[in-house]
C-alpha cells in the first residue's frame, strides 16, 4: 500500500439495521412516509398507499463525515443515496489527473445514479461538512416497483432530474461568460435554499471558490474577481463563503436573456 493511499479518506461501509420489533427501543431508522424531506425525495409526488409500499424498503442511514467519500469512481453500484442533511462535491477524474466537480447536492437530493449505466460509478462524491445519508438498495428499489406504477414513473423522474441538471451544466459552460455563470450558480442555489424553507436570499457556501469553478469552468481568479464584481454592483453582500442577495431581481436579468 501507498503513501497515496494510506492518505486517502475511506469510505465506511453501509450498516443496515434491522427494523425493531414492536414496542422495541426506537433505532436510527425513518419511514419515507414520516420524513421531513419527503416532498423532496424519492416519495415526491406519490399517492399515500405508494408512500406505504415505500416503508417497507429496507434502507440503512448513515453518518458520513466532512472530506469523507461516499463511494469513489469505480466503486460497484448498490445503493442510491439521499441527502438527509449536509452537502456533497460530486467530482470526475480528467484524463491529466485533475479533479473535474460535476455537481453539488444538498438535503433531499439524490447521489449515485450514475453507476447505473455501467454497474460502476462514474463520479467520486464527498462530503463537504458532516452530513446524513440513507442509502436505498437500487434492486430492492426495483422490486418495490414491481406493478407500482407511481413507484415506476418516481424512479423514472429520478433520473429525468439527472439529465436536466447535466444539460443544465452543459448551458452554463457552452454559451455563459463569467458574470452569467457565477449569477446561474447563486441563484441556482437561492431556488434550491426556498424549496426547503430556507431564505433564498442568504446563505452559506459550503463549497470553496476552488469547487465553484472547477464546476463553472472558471479560473479561482476569475471567480474571486466576479464575486468582487457583484458586490461593487450592489448585487451582493459576502463574508468569505456567507453570502446575501441584495437584489434576486437583478441577479436574474444578468441570466434572463441567455436562458430564454
Amino acid at each position: 500500500m501507498t503513501a497515496a493511499t494510506l492518505s486517502q479518506p475511506s469510505t465506511v461501509p453501509v450498516q443496515f439495521t434491522p427494523r425493531p420489533a414492536r414496542g422495541a427501543p426506537a433505532t436510527l431508522t425513518t419511514a419515507c412516509s414520516s420524513c421531513h424531506l419527503k416532498e423532496l425525495c424519492l416519495p415526491c409526488g406519490m399517492s399515500g398507499p405508494t408512500v406505504d409500499r415505500l416503508d417497507g424498503l429496507r434502507f440503512a442511514r448513515r453518518r458520513v463525515k466532512a472530506g469523507q467519500p461516499l463511494y469513489r469512481a469505480g466503486d460497484a453500484f448498490q445503493f442510491i443515496y439521499a441527502v438527509r442533511s449536509g452537502t456533497f462535491r460530486s467530482s470526475l477524474a480528467a484524463a491529466d489527473g485533475r479533479e473535474q466537480v460535476s455537481g453539488f447536492s444538498i438535503a433531499g437530493e439524490l447521489l449515485g445514479l450514475d453507476g447505473l449505466a455501467q454497474g460502476r460509478h462514474a463520479s467520486t462524491a464527498t462530503a463537504l461538512e458532516d452530513a446524513e445519508i440513507c442509502a436505498i438498495p437500487y434492486d430492492h428499489l426495483m422490486e418495490l416497483s414491481t406493478g407500482s406504477p407511481d413507484l415506476q414513473k418516481a424512479v423514472g423522474r429520478l433520473m429525468s432530474r439527472e439529465i436536466v441538471r447535466e444539460h443544465g451544466l452543459m448551458l452554463l459552460l457552452g454559451s455563459m461568460n463569467a458574470e452569467e455563470r457565477l449569477a446561474a450558480f447563486l441563484l441556482n442555489v437561492s431556488q434550491r435554499m426556498k424549496v426547503r424553507g430556507w431564505s433564498p436570499s442568504e446563505f452559506h457556501l459550503r463549497m470553496s471558490r476552488a469547487e465553484i469553478g472547477s464546476y463553472l469552468g472558471m479560473k479561482l481568479e476569475t471567480v474571486s474577481r466576479t464575486f468582487s464584481a457583484f458586490v461593487q454592483q450592489g448585487l451582493l453582500e459576502v463574508d468569505k463563503r456567507h453570502i446575501r442577495i441584495l437584489d434576486l431581481e437583478r441577479l436574474a436579468r444578468t441570466v434572463e436573456s441567455r436562458v430564454h
